[in-house]
């Protein structure tokens, strides 16, 4: 069964994020106490401004083992108190950035993905000076044919541990029509993020 529920947002603001509200505590209400979970529940707010509280955090939470999830569409995670902003991120279990986020909210996205650890190579190239005469002779021999010193090159192999996307990433380095996307397991197992097409 599918209900779809067209609030008139122009005309009455305040009054749809109220109804909005209503819809979103009724449902989590309702998908907790349902007897039958063998069909997935799902209930889809494409304004999620101003209905996000503690206790839609603590909903959203318990609704993974109902069979049950909700979709959240914020433009910003400033339409959500600030001290909600880690809560709901760690309630929920699929996270998506879309391109022309916000540095503060990029900040945010960053956090709650994490850190990996990566290789990093660093190649330096150094002058060789030589001490012997004939070294000497044969080294401005190679300057004088190739154009380029002798020298030795170094390479350095380590790990680091950086961000898996960083804010700065997030903000600026998500093409347009793309997103990242971060989604979690049934059995609650996280896929790390991942740049989606959305243009099919």
């Amino acid at each position: 069964m599918r209900v779809r529920v067209d609030l008139p947002e122009r005309g009455h603001a305040e009054a749809s994020r109220i109804i909005a509200r209503l819809v979103l505590a009724q449902f989590t209400e309702a998908a907790l106490a349902r007897a039958d979970r063998s069909l997935f529940a799902c209930l889809v707010l494409d304004d999620a401004t101003d209905t996000v509280s503690a206790d839609t955090v603590r909903g959203i939470q318990r609704l993974r083992s109902a069979h049950a999830g909700v979709v959240l569409a914020l433009r910003t995670l400033q339409d959500v108190p600030e001290a909600l902003h880690g809560p709901l991120l760690g309630a929920v279990g699929c996270r998506m950035a879309f391109a022309g986020l916000a540095p503060w909210d990029g900040g945010r996205f960053a956090e709650v993905w994490g850190t990996e650890w990566v290789q990093t190579r660093d190649v330096t190239n150094r002058q060789i000076i030589a001490d012997e005469p004939l070294t000497r002779f044969l080294h401005a021999l190679r300057r004088l044919v190739t154009g380029r010193a002798a020298t030795a090159e170094a390479i350095t192999v380590r790990e680091v541990e950086r961000q898996r996307w960083s804010a700065s990433e997030l903000a600026h380095g998500v093409p347009a029509g793309h997103a990242v996307l971060s989604l979690t397991r049934v059995q609650g197992e996280h896929v790390p993020p991942l740049l989606v097409d959305l243009r099919g």
